[in-house]
This record gives C-alpha cells, structure tokens and sequence, in this order.
C-alpha cells in the first residue's frame, strides 16, 4: 500500500520496502550505458526510458486533466441556463466527479505494485477523454437553444413573442406549454443523466493518474533528484485549473448553437441575461489534449534504470549551500534506510501481500487506529473545513460575481483565472518557503497554520459589505411609490396576453426598474436605433411604464459593477492566507503520526477530504443560493432555472458559508497549537528530569560512550 500514498510523504525519501519491482530496478542500474537489459520483451525506443521524459509528460497530461475537470467549474451557470437545472443540482453534477474517484481511490495502493503503472495511467488518461466527449453529447442531441420561447423558424422573430398583444392572441401563450410532453420531460432527464455519467466516469478515469505517475517517478529518479521532478510537476499542474478558466472566458463569449446558427442570425449579445455560450467546445479542446497527452504512455517500460547521477545543476546549488551542520545531519541518515526496513513492518507494508477480500477487512481496522492520534485527526478536520470552502468558492464564485456585480459570464472566468488561482499557487509556494527557510518544528507549523487562517478570517469580513443591491424588478421585488409597476397600475396588463415563462428583460432607464418582458411593461411596439458601433432596442407605447417612457431592452445596468474588482482582490489575498498552511498542515500530518503509519495516514487523509468535503460542499452552497432565488423559470410545471437573486441574501449567505467554514478550520488549528505546546512542555519537563542522570552515566561511562537512549 506505500506505493499509492509514496508520493506525500517527505520527498526525499526511498522505497521504503525493497518489493519485487525494485529489486528488478536494481538488477538493471548495473548495465552498461544506463541501458536496460536485453530482454527481448523490451524492444522499445531508448529515449521512454528517460525519467526526465516521464516526468515531463507527465506535467502535460496531469496539466490537461485539471483542465477539463475545472472547465465544467468556468461554465456552470451557462450549463444550468441551457439545461434548466437549480444550483443544487449543478452542485450535485460537480460532485459526481468525486464518487467514481472516492469508491476505487483506496484499491489504487493494493493495485500499485503489480499493475504496468504507465499503461494504467494511459487507460485512465483515454476514460478521462472519452468522458469528456460524453459532457459534449447533450448539445448535439439537444434541440438549438430557444432562448424566447418561440419555435425555430420564428427565432429571429423574438419580439413579436416578447409585446403586448390583445387576448384573443391567447394561443401564443400556450404555445411553449404545448411542447410538455412525456418525450420533453424524458428527453431532458436523458440529457441530464448523461452528464451525471460523464461526471462519474471523469472521476474513474483520474483515479489512476497521479498516485501512479508520482511513484513511478519517485521509484526511477535519483533519490536527490525526485524532490526536485515532484515540485516541477506539482507547478506544472498548479496551472490547470487557471487554463481552465481561461479557456471557458475564451468559449463563452461565442454563441452556444455556433456550429447550427440560424439563418436570420440572433439578435442576442454577449451582456444578454439570456446569452448561453459555447460551454461545449471547450470540453472538446480539453478532451483532445488530454487524449494526445496520454499516447507517450504505453509506449513506457513497466521499469527502467534508476537514474544514477544527480542534476548537475542541483550539486553545484547544494556545494554552495550546503554547511557542516548540513553534512551532520545527514550523517546519521545513511543508516536510517536499514533501520526504517527492520522497524517498517506495520499493515501498510504487507498490503500488498494481501489479497482483495483480506485488505478490505484489515482496512477499517487500521483507520481506526490511524483516528487515534489527536493531531492527526484535528489537521484533517481542518483541512475538511478547508476544502470544503475552496470546493464551494471553486464551483459558484463565477456564478457569484456574475449575479451580484452584473458582469458577464466571460469576463467573470477571466478575472477569477487571472486572480484567485495565481495566489492560491502563491500561498502554497510562500507557506513551503517559510517552512523550510525557518526550520519549523511541530509547534511552528501550527503557530503558522493559525496565523495564516487569522488573517484570512480577518480580511473576509469586508466581503459582507461589498456588493450591489438587488434589481427592481416589477412584479417581483418590493417597489416604492416613486418606482412603479404593475401592482400599481392593475388594469395596465388587462389587455396583454403575457406569457407565463416568458423571458426578454427590458429596463425603464428614468427609474432603473426592470420587466421581465416588453409585455409586462404594457409596451405594444419595437423601435430598433441604429448607432455607429451597435443597434440599440427600444419598446414604446408601454402602458405599464409611468408617462408611456420608452423602456430599452436588456437589464439595467448596474452602478456598482466596478467593485467587482477589490472584491475578488480581497478573495485572491484570503485565498493565499488559507494556503499558507497547506505544507504546514502536511507536515503536522506526517510528524503526528508513526513512521510506519505515514504512507496510510495521508491516504486516510484524502479519503476524508473527498468525503466530508469535495463531494458535499458544492450541493450544500448549491442549495444555499437557492434558497436566495426570488423568481424562478418553469419548464413544464417544474422549477428550473433561477431568473432573479436577492443580491443581499445572495451575498451574506454564500461569503457566511464560507466564513462558516474558515471558522471551523482556525478553532482545529487553534486546539492543535494548544495539544502541541502541551505535548512540547511535557517532553521539555522530562529532558530536563533526565538530563542530571545522562550527564552522571556519561561520567560514569568515559567519554568515549554514549547512553543508548541520549537520542530524542
């Protein structure tokens, strides 16, 4: 089971236990030229027998997969527009990736060490693609995008849908409800499940790739050199989610029917509420990368040579760097591979041995075990506090300032790729630097866990207070006298035949208050003023508008979307804080456990967090926005789609859950600090009792011998 987990424990060290595949790693370092031997299995080009060139595709392909597993983050909102979906169940559809990858996470570490570890890398790497071919199917099975609730010749016709026409035109009205039938409603949850599937088999296709990909490099690179290869790959793949982001900003500002538009062309843009971009395409690009990342796969070796010589770059860095009191700590680590084989003989180091039926039912034994330790258990509390927040913040934060700040769907993935994901790759690099450059103990890295997390407590209380208000919405929202709607002018909609799910905002400019259609406004006429850049879209004649003003199409704009920006610059610096304890907090996971237990531990440590918190997070914030939607669309007597937010509920209940959430993890932390200054008094109380009897054994002794129990 150590091969699954190799890669968390501290990256300098080696196999732990000499199994059947290193000793046949061992047998080849001695060929001449660094060759493998001559077997005739192994007729393969010499150059998939390089680490560096592992390594390398390995970065491309763990790269590409966070890729397309976050794209479906960037286009959330624009999924749920399209398909009618709740923010709960588009919540549910991201965890979905989760389930796959938790149910077969734990068999990885019996499967290690007697599977061809590049070919199952490569069979998850063509699952992860073909998954995402699978998210792309609902578009083309899907009917073009209505987006006025017209059939498809009368597209470019949406006014006429949109006006106040006379009651005896009440067939229009029905026209969409017409459309209900038993093949709608099963064609639309065939849809769905398909990406309910598509989720699942993403989260199947990942569970192979990186426990794999990081013991294989750790097995074949030079023991000095696998430190260095672990942080390339973690910076390289560090990178994905932001491409992710990016890439969606970039797909949807084009039009989601772009491959079947229709003949009169559509008469949307981009800062429409109605707009649906191109979410599918960028499915499609992640997908093609990740298939022609994973073809290098299966052309390398099951082993290969171990790398011989250290970096020649990293020897000269460490010959200047390197001091007397380095070269005495490593001193006594030469013999620590001897002794940590003799002492390593936990249930972690005979799982492989054993077989399937034996490791389940040993399995619940040890995570018992493991659950034993106090600050263990804390650390993994809080880092379930942790993600959870960065799971929900992940999935809705574009969703978030999309709705709150009226910006698009676009420009919100663009911010947040060039923002929020630079410093969480920041916090992380900072919190290892400062761990290693002040040589924390135990202590310290629990003083900077809770430090880190103070702060980014502190600097998320401004977040309740920056926001824009809600929308006037007539109909829907409180009005004031000075703001009229049709609940102040009753007869004004007598003579309309509005439709119920109807869905074409216009804005009465002199009050800022917004229609849900030129026919709630009462307006019977469309007036198009062509400019030098764009065509501007009046209605008239509205009978629901005070003096009969005009109303433009669109919703109103908002006065307050330039806050957009110190809002999600308060969220990026909160973000780096929280991350400054991800090496501390892993450090405090490896150091409070026994040595044998570590490779377990951190196994434990990953199942728990895809448990307790990427799975259920993003449905509980889900649910926790709908419970803020004042207006909702209906598809067929159902809920769908939410129209309209209250954007304070909105604000204080999402930025609350995260805060909740940031709460739990700084009061974990606060109880580690707590039980490690105690378990740290307690040790000093008992060197200093012991301290009077070594100094008279040694007295006793001579100075050439020591106590045998003088080590800590």
């Amino acid at each position: 089971m150590s091969r699954f987990h190799e890669w968390a424990g501290p990256a300098g060290e080696g196999p732990q236990v000499p199994d059947k595949e290193t000793k046949a790693t061992m047998g080849t370092e001695n060929t001449p030229g660094s060759k493998a031997s001559p077997d005739p299995q192994d007729v393969r080009p010499s150059v998939f027998h390089n680490i560096k060139l592992f390594v390398l595709c390995h970065s491309l392909l763990q790269l590409a997969q966070l890729m397309i597993s976050g794209y479906l983050k960037s286009s959330i909102s624009t999924v749920e527009k399209r398909f009618g979906l709740s923010s709960q169940t588009s919540g549910l559809l991201v965890s979905f990736n989760e389930v796959g990858n938790t149910a077969l996470i734990v068999f990885v570490s019996y499967f290690g060490s007697r599977v061809h570890r590049p070919r199952m890398i490569g069979y998850g790497a063509i699952l992860v693609a073909l998954a995402g071919l699978l998210m792309t199917l609902p578009h083309f099975i899907s009917e073009p995008y209505r987006y006025d609730n017209t059939s498809p010749e009368d597209m470019p016709q949406d006014f006429k849908a949109s006006l106040c026409l006379p009651t005896t035109s009440a067939p229009a009205q029905t026209h969409s409800n017409g459309n209900c039938s038993s093949y709608t409603e099963t064609r639309h949850l065939s849809v769905v499940g398909i990406m309910f599937v598509a989720q699942t088999l993403l989260g199947v296709g990942v569970v192979p790739i990186q426990p794999f990909g990081i013991s294989y490099i750790d097995d074949f690179a030079h023991n000095s050199n696998s430190p260095l290869y672990l942080g390339i790959l973690f910076a390289v793949t560090m990178m994905g989610p932001g491409l992710a982001f990016g890439l969606g900003s970039l797909m949807l500002r084009l039009y989601v029917d772009i491959n079947q538009m229709p003949e009169g062309g559509i008469s949307l843009t981009i800062k429409d509420p109605r707009w649906v971009g191109a979410w599918w395409l960028g499915f499609l690009i992640a997908a093609g990368s990740v298939a022609l990342a994973a073809i290098p796969y299966f052309f390398f070796p099951k082993e290969m040579p171990k790398e011989k010589h250290e970096l020649q770059f990293r020897r000269k860095v460490l010959a200047v760097t390197d001091s007397p009191a380095r070269k005495g700590k490593d001193s006594p680590s030469k013999q620590s591979p001897g002794e940590s084989t003799k002492k390593q003989d936990g249930l972690v180091q005979i799982a492989p041995n054993l077989t399937v039926i034996q490791f389940i039912k040993v399995f619940p034994r040890v995570l018992l075990q493991t659950l034993r330790h106090p600050i263990f258990l804390l650390v993994v509390l809080s880092q379930v506090c942790l993600s959870s927040m960065a799971a929900g913040m992940a999935t809705f934060l574009p969703k978030f300032l999309e709705r709150q700040f009226s910006i698009t769907a676009s420009y919100a993935n663009l911010l947040i790729g060039c923002l929020s994901f630079p410093s969480v790759i920041v916090g992380i690099m900072v919190g290892g630097v400062l761990v290693k450059r002040l040589h924390l103990g135990p202590v310290g890295c629990g003083a900077l866990c809770l430090l880190g997390m103070l702060l980014c407590l502190f600097f998320s209380l401004p977040l309740f207070f920056i926001g824009c208000p809600s929308h006037q919405i007539a109909g829907i929202t409180h009005q004031t006298s000075a703001q009229p709607g049709p609940e102040l002018f009753p007869s004004c909609m007598e003579v309309c035949s509005c439709p119920s799910d109807g869905f074409n905002p216009v804005c009465d400019p002199s009050t800022r208050v917004e229609y849900i259609t030129p026919c709630h406004a009462g307006c019977s006429s469309r007036v198009v003023q062509d400019a030098l850049d764009k065509s501007q879209v009046f209605y008239t004649n509205c009978s629901c508008v005070a003096e009969g003003n005009p109303v433009m199409a669109g919703s109103c704009d908002s006065t307050c979307s330039h806050l957009v920006v110190p809002f999600l610059l308060l969220v990026s610096l909160g973000s780096a804080l929280a991350c400054l304890t991800h090496t501390p907090s892993f450090m405090l996971i490896l150091r409070g456990v026994k040595k044998e237990d570590k490779t377990l531990a951190v196994g434990i440590q990953f199942m728990f967090l895809r448990i307790l918190a990427w799975m259920p997070s993003p449905v509980i914030h889900g649910s926790a926005i709908d419970t803020t939607c004042v207006h909702w669309a209906l598809s067929c007597g159902r809920r769908a789609v939410c129209r309209y937010y209250n954007n304070d509920l909105l604000r204080n209940r999402f930025i609350g859950l995260q805060f909740f959430f940031k709460t739990g993890s700084v009061i974990c932390f606060a109880l580690v600090l707590a039980i490690l200054r105690q378990q740290d008094k307690e040790a000093r109380t008992k060197e200093s009792r012991s301290s009077p009897a070594v100094e008279q054994q040694l007295l006793v002794s001579g100075p050439g011998k020591k106590p045998e129990d003088s080590r800590v």
